[in-house]
C-alpha cells in the first residue's frame, strides 16, 4: 500500500530489497512447441521463406521498417540486430520442423527500474494463430519475471493496430493509455496504446498460460479446450 511521508503526502511502497536487475542475455529458452534462440544468420534463410508464405504484406504494416524484398537484403537486416544488447532479438522455432518461423524481442531495456517491453513481434503464416504463438510469447514473460526479476513487462503498439491490441488483452496486458502523436513513422502520424504485466499479476497470470499450454487443453486435432481468458478468471 501507498505510504504517507512527514507532510503527509501519500508516496509509493518503500521498496528497501530492491537492486538492479540483470540485463537480459542472449539465452535459449525451451517450451513444449517451440523454442527461443538468440537470432542470428543461421536463422536468416528459413525466417525469410516463412513470412516468404503470407499472401500479402499487410503484417508489415504496422512494423517499423518495410519488408525486404530479397533474402540478401533480409540477411542484411538480422546481420544489423543480432549482436545488438538492445533490443535483444530471439527467433522463434518450432520444435516439430525445428525452424524458424517468426521473432520477437525484449526491448526498452531499464534494468534500474526493472522494467522492459516485448516488441519487433514478427510471426509468420507458420506460427500465427499457434500454441506455439502463445508460447513464444510466455517463455519470455517467464524470463522477465521469474528468470531477471524485472517488475514491469510492457506492450506498446499503433493504436490502429486492431491486432496487437487484441493479442495483448489476450496475454493478460493491462491497458494503460493512448499517447497521441508519438511517433512518425514511414511518414505517418502514429498513436500508440500502451499496455503492461506487472509483477505482482504474473503469478495468476502464470498458472493460466500453464494450464492453456497443458496437452490435456487440446483436442487430437488441435483445438483449445478452454480459453487462456477463461483459464485465466480461474486463477485469478
Amino acid at each position: 500500500m501507498s505510504q504517507l511521508n512527514q507532510f503527509g503526502q501519500l508516496i509509493g511502497d518503500a521498496l528497501p530489497d530492491w537492486q538492479p536487475r540483470p540485463r537480459p542475455e542472449r539465452v535459449v529458452l525451451e517450451g513444449k512447441f517451440c523454442r527461443l534462440e538468440p537470432l542470428s544468420l543461421v536463422h536468416a534463410d528459413a525466417l525469410f521463406a516463412a513470412h516468404q508464405q503470407a499472401t500479402d504484406t499487410r503484417n508489415w504494416t504496422w512494423l517499423l521498417r518495410e519488408p525486404e524484398s530479397s533474402v540478401e537484403e533480409y540477411r542484411q537486416w538480422v546481420a544489423s540486430v543480432e549482436n545488438l544488447q538492445d533490443p535483444v532479438h530471439f527467433a522463434v522455432i518450432d520444435r516439430q520442423t525445428n525452424l524458424p518461423v517468426g521473432s520477437l524481442a525484449l526491448m526498452r531495456i531499464d534494468p534500474n527500474n526493472g522494467v522492459m517491453e516485448v516488441g519487433h513481434v514478427h510471426f509468420s503464416p507458420l506460427l500465427s494463430r499457434t500454441p506455439a504463438s502463445t508460447e513464444a510469447q510466455w517463455l519470455l514473460m517467464r524470463y522477465a519475471f521469474d528468470t531477471l526479476g524485472y517488475r514491469r513487462y510492457e506492450w506498446k503498439c499503433n493504436s490502429f493496430n486492431e491486432p496487437s491490441r487484441k493479442a495483448a488483452l489476450r496475454l493478460g496486458f493491462q491497458f494503460e493509455g493512448h499517447f497521441r502523436q508519438a511517433l512518425v513513422i514511414k511518414g505517418h502520424n502514429r498513436d500508440t496504446d500502451w499496455f503492461s504485466i506487472i509483477d505482482g499479476e504474473w503469478s495468476a497470470l502464470n498458472a493460466a498460460f500453464q494450464k492453456w499450454l497443458a496437452a490435456d487443453n487440446f483436442t487430437a486435432d488441435g483445438k483449445q479446450r478452454h480459453s487462456l481468458e477463461s483459464l485465466r478468471q480461474v486463477s485469478a
